[in-house]
């Protein structure tokens, strides 16, 4: 055999997360959904993190349809009649060790905010077996309780599950930051059963997962392997809506904007209630539960799960030449509305109705399915997860860069790319309202053609002082500044930077050096907008943010620029616009040396308020006046 001479080797190649569903696209409900993803999930063990004990898991978990025949047999027993799908409820909650008094006050917290508008019908131990998992899991592991719950006033499901969501968030915000509290569901319509498991371990220890009883038409199925944060209980996917396997790049930034929309985040359905829901996203959580928070808080909305999915993870629309125009309308309309949760994803959700998988723009975590005679569909990580007859197998496939797969349970039917996206941008008329709201800055620069261009020509002694002021090295001007003047082109270095960061550096830095973006340093370099441009844009909006719970034309009211990166033309157009809907202010960033930074900080940041107060929508931040003091 000939010796590989080289440092690669297969056999050493590993990727992380396992993640994927099964579905029966009739809408049929069977155990054997259930066990067909229990060894779905079981195949997927090697894409998991095992902990020194061997036997404690990153975490695993199966998300699925509410079981009633499952809870048959307990509910008889606690005398309890009259039950259906739809009209009752069931919380899966983790909590502190029984013989604990923050035991007691949450269990007294779930069943008095229970009581106060709902009926609480039951609470069960869910049954386990611990010695099935890892020390490590035994030593973290929480009480492990349901509580059954029905309306006093029945309406509709998509009422109830609004409700549901609103006790939830109201138990949350009395219970606190007690260590070991979670709910893991409280839902109408699914339940999730995970921890720190390994997958084989999931029907070992819970032992509902067993029971030939638990019947569904769909299930969510997830081996974690932990890049960015610890292994623990509730972090375990999946999560109310989604399993993830990737790493959101722009998490903080994601996090920021929805902390910002909460002030002005207004709703029919919601109404006064709307205070509950705050904070929109929960800052205990991880980069995947973030994304799984803004999915269900814009799917109970009013928004369908298929249309919220597509707007937090879109696809590179802007390059792609046989995409419908109305398509394109509902992407450069939902920009304006919501930013991208960008980074490596392949996604998989479901609201026990619809169950689906994304994928993210680049495509870099594929996911595949395969379609078998019985209107069965399993789709996950790998082809392999289940043993197929492939003479079962009508159709195989994969679910491409920035596409959707989703199965409709309720009509009985598979949704692909196309027909999801037709069907969604359908329901307004994004494409009237993009073209007659849209202000493209281009349109600005024609109406201020007359504007002089501004040229500074500076001097030496000046610009060595600029250059002193914003922090350019000699090394800068030699090695960056130059060869990319000169030649058009990036200069070559080595990889590495062991160059202290701002904030921990004693030498003076840029301000700029101290706003540097932080994402997921795992397996992703920065994505690059020249080689990579066929699915990155740098197309930014700038304009008033409206309400994030509402669809009109008025959201479309945006200044569309090609790149955050203004040339002095595009700048000064902007500047000179007489254009009602976009006046500015400037807003001088020096002060005098010897005052407090903090206290300038602070001054900056109040006459921005006032600003804003007084109708201004571009804010200029400016320190062109720069001087010696």
């Amino acid at each position: 055999m000939k010796k590989n001479r080289l440092l690669y080797e297969k056999q050493f190649e590993h990727d992380a997360c396992g993640v994927g569903f099964v579905a029966d696209i009739n809408g049929k409900r069977a155990n054997k959904i259930l066990q067909k993803a229990l060894e779905g999930v079981v195949n997927l063990t090697h894409r998991g993190a095992v902990g020194g004990d061997k036997k404690t898991g990153d975490g695993a978990g199966i998300l699925t349809q509410l079981p009633l025949e499952l809870f048959n047999d307990f509910l008889t027993n606690s005398k309890v009649d009259n039950i259906t799908l739809g009209n009752f409820a069931v919380g899966m909650f983790f909590l502190p060790n029984i013989d604990t008094p923050e035991f007691d006050k949450c269990v007294e917290t779930i069943k008095s905010s229970i009581s106060k508008d709902f009926n609480l019908i039951a609470v069960r131990e869910v049954p386990i077996n611990p010695s099935t998992i890892g020390t490590k899991a035994r030593e973290s592991l929480p009480e492990i309780y349901q509580f059954f719950v029905s309306c006093n006033n029945f309406t509709n499901q998509d009422d109830f599950e609004r409700d549901l969501y609103k006790l939830r968030k109201t138990i949350g915000a009395k219970i606190g930051n007690i260590r070991n509290y979670y709910c893991c569901s409280f839902s109408s319509r699914t339940i999730l059963y995970k921890g720190m498991l390994q997958a084989h371990q999931l029907d070992q220890f819970y032992l509902d997962l067993r029971n030939p009883n638990f019947k569904t038409s769909i299930a969510i199925f997830h081996q974690r392997y932990s890049t960015n944060t610890f292994p623990d209980w509730k972090r375990a996917h999946p999560f109310r809506t989604l399993g993830h396997n990737g790493e959101i790049n722009t998490i903080q930034g994601n996090r920021n904007w929805m902390k910002a929309r909460e002030n002005s985040a207004s709703s029919d359905l919601w109404g006064e209630d709307i205070e509950l829901l705050k904070p929109f996203i929960d800052d205990d959580g991880s980069d995947s539960s973030e994304l799984d928070n803004a999915l269900e808080l814009m799917t109970l909305s009013g928004r369908s799960i298929l249309e919220s999915i597509c707007m937090l993870v879109p696809e590179a629309y802007e390059k792609i030449s046989d995409l419908s125009d109305s398509a394109k309308a509902f992407y450069d309309y939902s920009s304006c509305i919501v930013e991208p949760w960008d980074g490596p994803s392949a996604i998989v959700f479901t609201d026990g109705r619809y169950i689906g998988a994304v994928l993210d723009r680049n495509g870099l975590r594929p996911i595949r399915y395969h379609i078998t005679r019985d209107d069965m569909i399993i789709l996950g990580s790998e082809a392999g997860m289940l043993n197929l007859n492939p003479s079962d197998i009508v159709r195989s496939g994969r679910v491409g860069p920035g596409k959707i797969l989703a199965v409709d349970t309720k009509e009985k039917v598979l949704l692909f790319d196309k027909e999801v996206k037709e069907n969604i941008s359908s329901n307004k008329d994004f494409i009237k309202w993009t073209s007659e709201k849209f202000l493209n800055a281009n349109e600005i620069i024609k109406s201020n053609k007359d504007v002089i261009k501004e040229h500074s020509f500076l001097d030496e002694d000046n610009l060595l002082h600029l250059q002193k002021a914003f922090g350019y090295s000699l090394e800068d001007l030699e090695r960056l500044i130059e060869p990319m003047s000169l030649t058009g082109k990036e200069p070559i270095g080595s990889m590495g930077d062991d160059t202290p960061i701002a904030a921990l550096s004693s030498k003076p830095k840029s301000v700029f050096s101290y706003f540097k973006q932080r994402f997921a340093q795992v397996t992703n370099p920065p994505i690059d907008s020249l080689r990579e441009a066929s699915v990155m844009s740098l197309e930014v909006c700038l304009g008033k943010e409206r309400n994030l719970f509402e669809e009109s034309s008025k959201h479309a009211d945006r200044l569309i620029l090609r790149s955050p990166i203004l040339d002095r033309q595009t700048y000064s157009s902007i500047l000179n616009s007489s254009h009602k809907d976009y006046k500015h202010d400037v807003i001088n960033l020096n002060y005098e040396a010897s005052l407090d930074l903090e206290e300038a900080i602070n001054t900056i940041c109040d006459r921005a308020i006032r600003s804003v107060k007084k109708g201004n929508i571009n804010i200029v931040l400016s320190d062109k006046k720069i001087n010696r003091n």
